[in-house]
């Protein structure tokens, strides 16, 4: 196994994962230093995610036309001049551009870096190298904060500082170690089916974040909300009619029709949906044990920490007994988990037992399995399109999960009450992940 592109790979992954994490402590300076309101810094998460969102079925695409190489250093030069903007900007709209080109480029890293392990790595060494990889943003997650926190001590601009120079190692290193893999000798790009993919993610992306959970139905139907989220579900079967007809799709229709991979894309938006639990978690710690704002929050270590140690884990068990086994496992624990937190968070032991139980399942569900999948049903030529999609439905999950569950807690009124409503619906969704993972057919290595 090439250690020395995996560390590579690993490093880029990290990169785009901490920009995420890391942005929570820096809320307030950055408030106050660029006069950014309540109402406003959402944004400076949201367009990061929906510039992701945006770029990942792009530059994975280029990634399969021009070669991973190219297209993974562009991809972390845009991420390192986008954090540049931020270190400049005077003003929250300065700001909110660098993190736009920021979240641009960082959506490229993780498909094509998974690409390039399908590419070169033997197939039954991937699930390793993929746990490696998913790794990776349980520790970005562990480190971000605190790390987040000493940076604030030299000011916050040190936040984004420190991305220059790990930016342009990646760069360098990936120029040396990176294969190109360029499969296609005329470029032949479906600009139509791109814009149409990319307005619909973008149009359901908008409509989602602006529903108001306190009144849903209202908040759907009004002018701002419902004519983008009828247009987004409106272009996504053009979207596939047009894949199907035109010579050079933007996606394999193979990818679109094949049982296995469906099955993969459920299993997906289910992962995406999980993850969202994570958020709550410091909720309930904080209402069933008293916890501080900032006790609270360390309350999900025992989750990370089962992610991280979890992710690695789960690839190497890949190797061994297949993806199926994986998933199957990840999905029963994942579910326990959530049963576990509805049921039994009143207790200390209770309350981190479950965590635990979570971060092993999404370790098996969200790491290796379901990109190791997407590796061994896809040829060269639309491996990186095939690691975007499952990018994009577990975003998909996320995004709508988001709504979903923020229209059950502020409709329950919030509180313990509310926050176990949640992980209750979760709870019973996660049944749905267990037997798709039954159902989902077994292939050897």
């Amino acid at each position: 196994m090439n250690r020395n592109l995996l560390t590579l790979l690993f490093l880029g992954v990290f990169l785009g994962a901490l920009d995420i994490a890391i942005i929570g402590p820096a809320k307030i300076p950055v408030q106050e230093a660029l006069k950014i309101g309540e109402r406003s810094w959402p944004w400076v998460i949201n367009i990061y995610i929906l510039m992701n969102l945006v770029s990942t079925p792009l530059m994975a695409k280029f990634s399969d036309l021009l070669g991973r190489r190219w297209i993974y250093v562009s991809c972390v030069s845009l991420f390192g001049i986008g954090s540049l903007v931020v270190i400049l900007s005077n003003s929250f709209e300065v700001f909110i551009v660098g993190r736009a080109i920021q979240g641009f480029g960082a959506g490229g890293i993780f498909p094509v870096a998974s690409a390039v392990i399908g590419d070169v790595i033997p197939r039954e060494k991937q699930g390793s190298a993929l746990g490696m990889i998913g790794m990776v943003f349980g520790l970005a997650f562990m480190v971000g904060p605190p790390l987040g926190g000493l940076l604030l001590n030299l000011s916050w601009h040190w936040l984004f500082i420190v991305n220059l120079p790990l930016s342009i190692i990646v760069i360098i290193w990936a120029i040396k170690v990176v294969p190109s893999n360029r499969t296609a000798d005329k470029i032949h790009f479906d600009w139509r089916g791109m814009i149409m993919l990319i307005s619909s993610l973008v149009l359901f992306a908008l409509s989602v974040t602006h529903i108001d959970t306190k009144n849903v139905v209202a908040s759907i139907l009004s002018p701002n909300i419902w004519p983008f989220l009828l247009t987004a579900f409106l272009l996504t079967p053009i979207f596939f009619w047009w894949q199907n007809k035109v010579e050079h799709p933007v996606i394999n229709p193979r990818l679109l029709r094949s049982r296995r991979l469906i099955l993969v894309y459920l299993l997906a938006i289910g992962a995406g949906l999980g993850q969202l639990q994570v958020m709550y978690l410091p909720g309930i710690a904080k209402e069933a044990f008293g916890f501080d704002n900032s006790h609270a929050s360390y309350a999900v270590i025992p989750l990370l920490l089962a992610l991280l140690i979890g992710a690695p884990l789960s690839g190497k068990l890949l190797d061994k007994f297949g993806a199926k086994s994986i998933i199957l496992t990840g999905t029963i624990l994942l579910s326990a988990g959530l049963f576990g937190i509805w049921l039994f968070s009143t207790t200390r032991i209770g309350f981190y037992t479950s965590e635990v139980l979570l971060g092993l399942g999404m370790a098996a569900l969200v790491g290796a399995p379901l990109r190791y999948i997407m590796n061994t049903e896809t040829h060269i030529d639309d491996r990186a399109s095939g690691q975007s999609m499952i990018t994009l439905f577990t975003s998909t999950g996320q995004i709508g999960g988001a709504a979903m569950l923020g229209a059950i807690i502020a409709s329950l009124g919030g509180g313990s009450v509310a926050f176990k409503g949640a992980f209750q619906t979760l709870a019973f969704l996660s049944l749905a992940l267990i037997t798709f993972a039954i159902i989902l057919k077994p292939r050897k290595i």
